[in-house]
């Protein structure tokens, strides 16, 4: 199965609301990451680790396919 058909068969239903809670954290992270105020190292640091991970989450959650046997 190449990547395509994978990306469009149906994910497992804990699947699909762990995709959604990489979405959301992604989202605050990249929030912290573009805010115009200044930060910390450390926070912005912190910030761009939970978006890599977040988006790995996401990634892997949304290739993850439901296989009946």
């Amino acid at each position: 199965m190449n990547l395509k058909e994978r990306v469009k068969a149906p994910t497992p239903k804990f699947f699909r609301k762990l995709r959604n809670i990489a979405i959301a954290v992604v989202a605050g992270a990249g929030a912290i990451l573009v805010s115009p105020i200044a930060l910390p190292a450390v926070v912005t640091s912190i910030a761009s680790y939970v978006v890599l991970a977040g988006s790995v989450m996401g990634i892997t959650s949304h290739v993850t396919i439901k296989n009946d046997p």
